[in-house]
């Protein structure tokens, strides 16, 4: 596997060859793996498959926890050297960023709602630095996981717009045995607030197994299961359009049910097709 620090020595490696990305913040778990599993099969026997890890500053809000986010840098790559990457772009905050940086990418429709009421500016950074690594690597598909369900809208919104020329991939959640969607912030949470968060996953199983199709029901029974988690903190629960991330009066096909939930500080997110 080779490792690149650089732009500069990215873009010097010869092409020819099928790519497929997989970007990811670090701190590798197994959902990553599924990922680059999912990009190996998409590239074949003869393409490549590339992992990014680039902790974004531009997608943290002021005050939240961009400088406690995990970096273990050298068990990051020991994971993708085994999951039989490729190649890993590893760059600083200063090789991504010029100093008097002036230019960004912003989506204005799908990015408002949810995530983007709750963390303004965050998915400006997101499509900015993903922007950034389709330019910097070329792939010829990238790999998305559902659990960033809005991001993954979002991403899929500025390839078409902008024309990249890129299959975007996207994979279902990964669970852990309890349901509780596989994310680096698990890692966050106390022994009694990862035993409390599997609440959010039997809160989305049990909306989808309501026999009502009402969005305010549906909504209403998340939040009342949650709330047999003493910790848990709900930012919001809505039921939306998959394509439009618009809320929706009634479940039905290409509807889905997003959540994000605080437990102590640790905000988690999750979602549930219904329909």
């Amino acid at each position: 596997m080779k490792i690149f620090t650089t732009i500069a020595d990215v873009q010097a490696q010869p092409r020819g060859k099928l790519r497929v990305l997989v970007p990811t913040m670090g701190a590798l778990h197994k959902a990553h793996g599924e990922l680059i599993r999912i990009a190996r099969a998409a590239a074949g026997k003869d393409g490549e498959v590339a992992v990014s890890i680039f902790v974004n500053p531009l997608q943290f809000e002021s005050g939240g926890d961009y400088e406690r986010y995990p970096r273990p840098e050298k068990p990051d790559e020991e994971f993708c050297r085994k999951a039989g990457v490729d190649f890993l772009f590893c760059p600083s905050p200063a090789e991504m960023y010029a100093e008097d940086r002036s230019v960004f990418v912003e989506e204005f429709s799908l990015s408002k709602a949810l995530e983007g009421k709750s963390r303004p500016g965050h998915f400006r950074g997101v499509c900015t630095v993903v922007a950034k690594l389709f330019n910097i690597l070329a792939p010829d598909a990238a790999v998305f996981g559902e659990k960033d369900f809005q991001q993954l809208a979002v991403v899929r919104r500025m390839v078409r717009d902008l024309n990249f020329k890129i299959e975007i991939i996207a994979v279902p959640t990964m669970r852990e045995d309890d349901g509780l969607a596989c994310s680096s912030r698990n890692r966050y949470l106390n022994l009694k607030e990862r035993k409390q968060a599997a609440v959010l996953y039997k809160a989305l199983r049990a909306a989808a197994n309501a026999s009502g199709k009402l969005a305010g029901d549906l909504v209403a029974r998340a939040r009342k299961v949650i709330g047999e988690a003493p910790l848990a903190r709900i930012d919001y629960v809505e039921l939306v359009d998959a394509e439009t991330l618009q809320p929706v009066e009634m479940a039905g096909p290409g509807s889905v049910l997003v959540l994000a939930v605080f437990f102590g500080k640790t905000r988690l997110i999750d979602n549930i097709r219904l329909g």
